[in-house]
């Protein structure tokens, strides 16, 4: 060993100082701090946060009871009575559309999930697998992005019968082909990698590689993806709500709100406004929280 050598040696030390290595709370708040500088997106979180509030204990903090008519006060515009106007029987506007969100959030949320589960299964099996098992999956997935996703929910719940449940099955299919294109672009990345290698030739069966190994590194592709779809979930709902394929009229959803509300659109315009505004505003939000997630996450972006 060279003079030059042994002084490297004596100067740097082997093993780096455990105190410099990343750790899962340093990590947090570097995205903590890289994503508070998106306004936008975190007006956004702030908004959906404070719907999902609202949404989940609305029931109890409702002014007046969403089903119940009132005569005397029809078709009424905003008053310090009724903060949002009453409908075409009297029933108190933000009491509706308070429980509404309720119905609204948990359509779009349960079909999302289901979409992203089936995607993210067929993603990675394509992914990792490929072959004759890719290639089927790929084309299915292409069938269904050859229809647009409102047309195809539409088919799906004509054929299926309508109802909140078929509208979340309509919608969930219609966000599978998304997921699994996704999981199977970030399933090949990651496969390649050296420890996936590794934990091949120590003989790890395929089920753990896939779910431990390969999974936690395409979670991020699926967040900001699951994210952006939450979306479009809520107006693809609502559309089918709308056309009669959703939500029974009766009940205050956001999308049967809006169907009622067509036939007073002169004498009553504040009906057509309220979910259509509380709708136009979730739906942006939920894309620009998206739109955040994906700079804060990708690591190529400064």
């Amino acid at each position: 060993m060279s003079e030059e050598t042994a002084k490297v040696l004596d100067q740097e030390p082997l093993y780096a100082d455990a105190e410099a290595l990343p750790t899962a709370q340093n990590r947090v708040k570097a995205f903590i701090k890289k994503f508070s500088k998106r306004k936008a997106a975190l007006v956004s979180l702030v908004f959906l946060v404070a719907l999902i509030v609202v949404a989940v204990i609305s029931p109890y903090i409702v002014p007046y009871d969403p089903a119940a008519p009132d005569y005397s006060h029809m078709l009424e515009g905003p008053t310090a009575q009724h903060i949002l106007g009453t409908d075409e029987f009297g029933r108190d506007v933000l009491s509706r559309v308070m429980v509404g969100a309720r119905l609204s959030l948990f359509c779009a949320l349960s079909a999302v999930v289901v979409g992203t589960f089936l995607g993210t299964v067929l993603g990675l099996l394509a992914g990792y697998y490929g072959g004759i098992l890719e290639s089927l999956i790929m084309r299915g997935s292409d069938v269904l992005f050859a229809f647009p996703d409102i047309l195809l929910a539409i088919a799906i719940v004509a054929i299926i019968g309508p109802g909140t449940v078929n509208v979340i099955i309509a919608v969930a299919v219609f966000t599978v082909p998304s997921f699994a294109r996704i999981m199977r672009s970030a399933t090949i990345q990651v496969k390649g990698s050296l420890y996936v290698e590794v934990a091949r030739s120590l003989g790890c069966p395929d089920r753990r590689i896939l779910w431990t190994h390969i999974f936690p590194g395409t979670i991020q592709s699926m967040i900001v993806n699951f994210t952006m779809r939450i979306g479009t979930a809520i107006l693809a709902a609502a559309s089918l709500s709308f056309l009669g394929y959703g939500a029974d009229v009766t009940v205050p959803e956001w999308g049967s709100m809006l169907s009622t509300a067509r036939n007073y659109m002169t004498t009553a315009p504040h009906l057509v406004y309220v979910p259509g505004v509380l709708i136009f505003l979730t739906v942006l939000a939920f894309n620009l929280l998206g739109d955040g997630l994906r700079d804060t996450l990708d690591p190529k972006l400064k």
